[in-house]
């Protein structure tokens, strides 16, 4: 087995109908790029029915057909957020716990200290989150974390982090369930290596196109040039919106 084996994001997630919610963040081929991909995956209708929007440079979830939203409480948040140098994407309301340590000198890991798994028995769907961080010198380092149930009553939670250094062509792929099921099997292990191409349009169409057709929701994905800063997005939503 090679543990150092970096595979298309395809063929990561080929034949899994649900991974759920997925965080991939890593650096494009050329080494020029940092990249950020968010998705969100649902069966239920209240979780079909978002969209992502964005606003004032954050990227929110919402509601595509507001007379058919239930409890918005674990499916309604900020994913995408940015405090100074730093990028922020997870899978609930803990962008903005994240966003709110940073700005009170915690770190991205401190910050989470008082978060655990998402509170929906039986699932306890893990909380994932990710940092992208930029420096003046053109380079920048990224952080990921899975907060997830110690055992299947909830009773404790269990932190694991990962800090890496940006490898060109290379992406960390975290996601919230191993596949389908009832109750949904958390995510194992560290994250996933994947390939991450030079054009965004390429890496956007793949992940999209990759997901299950009938559970996929919603997509961004974001490319930052290292020197410039300028930054490249792409949204898409199944609704279409």
């Amino acid at each position: 087995m090679d543990i150092y084996k970096v595979r298309n994001f395809g063929d990561a997630v080929e034949g899994n109908r649900y991974p759920g919610r997925g965080i991939v963040v890593g650096q494009s081929c050329d080494g020029t790029k940092a990249v950020i991909a968010y998705f969100i995956m649902g069966r239920s209708v209240n979780s079909r029915n978002r969209v992502f929007v964005e606003k004032d440079g954050a990227v929110y979830t919402e509601p595509f057909d507001v007379s058919k939203l239930e409890d918005p409480s674990l499916i309604i948040y900020a994913a995408v957020r940015s405090f100074e140098n730093h990028l922020i994407v997870t899978n609930g309301d803990q962008t903005d716990t994240v966003y709110e340590g940073l700005a009170a000198g915690k770190s991205f890991f401190e910050a989470l200290e008082s978060r655990c798994f998402e509170p929906d028995a039986p699932n306890f769907t893990p909380r994932i989150s990710a940092e992208a961080v930029f420096d003046n010198d053109g380079s920048f380092k990224y952080r990921m974390s899975i907060l997830k149930s110690a055992d299947a009553e909830g009773s404790e939670c269990n932190r694991y982090g990962f800090n890496y250094a940006p490898l060109p062509g290379t992406g960390h792929f975290i996601h919230t369930y191993e596949c389908d099921g009832n109750p949904l099997p958390t995510f194992q292990g560290e994250p996933e290596r994947v390939r991450i191409p030079d054009s965004i349009d390429e890496f956007t169409e793949e992940i999209w196109n990759s997901l299950d057709s009938e559970n996929k929701v919603s997509l961004y994905v974001k490319y930052t040039d290292l020197k410039t800063g300028e930054a490249e997005a792409r949204l898409v939503n199944k609704h279409g919106c």
